[in-house]
């Protein structure tokens, strides 16, 4: 068995079962649910930084303040990333934010295109114009353009395609980021925790206890997908990354209770469809891959 499957599949299922995470803390606003998983994530990396000693990244990046804007529009597109997907799953929007994770695969297709001058390849096309069909099919059966969904994969594929450019790993990364975000987040988890009342101030234990944890149940799948990303395969890793949202959707069925009726799995079915070809084609399927050229 590839020794990275185990890692990358514990990351992508504790990713799929975030709904019922945010379940228990329901009554937390999602702008503050935000707010103290940023402060609670940065006192978590903070503490597995000073026991593994690794503080040697910090000081050249000082000079670098290129790499270190890069680094906070990243932070900043996590945290819209944050709030969308917190604000659906709390207003019943499971199902299409789940959505919007089968369909950033397709926007990282289209990010290699438009930002890396990437040229596509023929099932590539097809594969976006398939996602392109559900997304109109289900915005003429719901009547609005599924924004919670199309949010979460254009802002996840853009700091994709930022944490790319600037590279570092993935804990040192993550700790920077909410340093960055620390100067904002930190005073404005205080101005709402004593003049809003927050969870912090007025929470029972239980529900403090669930906020506190949100720390490690952000960095810890973070950690446990770059383990299994350095290990592994970048295709199987791709066929992997679909655990997350089909473990969302299927809870968004039997847990929350949404509707899902044929004509949104008609909406869906094309995006899995783009998702087969754009799988199968990483894969290295030659059917979907054009002729050579005879030689001359």
């Amino acid at each position: 068995m590839n020794s990275g499957l185990p890692y990358a599949a514990l990351a992508f299922v504790a990713w799929g079962l975030y709904p019922l995470y945010f379940l228990k803390i329901a009554s937390v606003p999602p702008l503050e649910v935000v707010l103290q998983r940023s402060v609670w994530s940065l006192v978590f990396v903070l503490v597995l930084l000073a026991l593994l000693r690794r503080w040697d990244w910090l000081r050249p990046l000082a000079a670098q303040p290129r790499r270190l804007g890069l680094f906070a529009l990243s932070a900043l597109l996590l945290s819209v990333n944050w709030l969308v997907y917190v604000w659906a799953v709390q207003n019943g929007h499971v199902i299409e934010a789940s959505l919007g994770y089968f369909i950033n695969p397709l926007v990282n297709v289209l990010l290699g295109v438009l930002v890396l001058r990437e040229r596509l390849r023929r099932a590539q096309w097809l594969a976006v114009a398939l996602a392109a069909a559900g997304v109109l099919w289900l915005t003429l059966h719901t009547g609005r353009l599924p924004w919670i969904a199309l949010a979460l994969a254009c802002s996840f594929g853009l700091y994709g395609l930022m944490r790319k450019t600037a590279p570092l790993g993935a804990i040192e990364g993550f700790a920077l980021e909410t340093l960055l975000l620390a100067p904002v987040v930190v005073p404005a988890l205080a101005w709402w925790t004593f003049a809003r009342h927050g969870v912090l101030a007025q929470g029972d234990a239980a529900q403090i206890g669930w906020i506190l944890l949100s720390g490690p149940l952000t960095a810890v799948p973070l950690l446990l997908f770059a383990a299994g990303a350095r290990r592994m395969k970048l295709a199987t890793l791709g066929l992997v990354q679909y655990l997350a949202p089909t473990i969302s959707l299927l809870l968004g069925v039997w847990v929350f209770h949404e509707p899902f009726d044929g004509a949104r799995l008609v909406g869906f079915a094309f995006i899995w469809a783009a998702l087969a070809v754009v799988s199968a084609d990483a894969l290295g399927l030659r059917w979907l891959r054009p002729a050579p050229a005879p030689p001359p």
